[in-house]
């Protein structure tokens, strides 16, 4: 499993971001952020905060602890066993009005979330008269 420091740089590099810039952002220098890509220093819980929510990972995937990246691929592995819910959840996950629902998955085990998935389609389905 990935480390802090290759998951960091691994998302650096996918919005092609330099080292200067990921670290204006999050209101370090450049030399901090290599500390931390190199693996000699970690960033603090604060900052660890914003660069998940900067690059939309789970602490505990960007700090190596699960390979579930976000909250939207923990629900995408839990319906990929049902062809329905998974089409069904490839179309909620677009959807802004239901980000929250990502968020409000954490911690659900899969069958849950399938239960989750079936009420939220089965609303769905009664509010467009099917």
């Amino acid at each position: 499993m990935d480390t802090f420091k290759d998951r960091l740089k691994q998302l650096r590099n996918e919005k092609n971001l330099t080292q200067e810039e990921l670290a204006k952002y999050i209101g370090t220098t450049r030399a901090t952020l290599a500390s931390w890509e190199t693996g000699r220093r970690e960033p603090d819980m604060e900052t660890l905060r914003k660069l998940s929510d900067y690059f939309n990972v789970t602490l505990d995937w960007l700090m190596g602890n699960t390979d579930i990246r976000n909250q939207a691929d923990e629900i995408t592995q839990a319906v990929e066993d049902d062809p329905e819910l998974a089409e069904f959840w490839n179309d909620l996950k677009q959807r802004e009005d239901l980000k929250l629902l990502f968020k409000q998955t954490r911690n659900l085990s899969p069958k849950a979330i399938k239960q989750v998935m079936r009420i939220i389609k089965a609303i769905e389905d009664e509010e467009n008269g099917e």
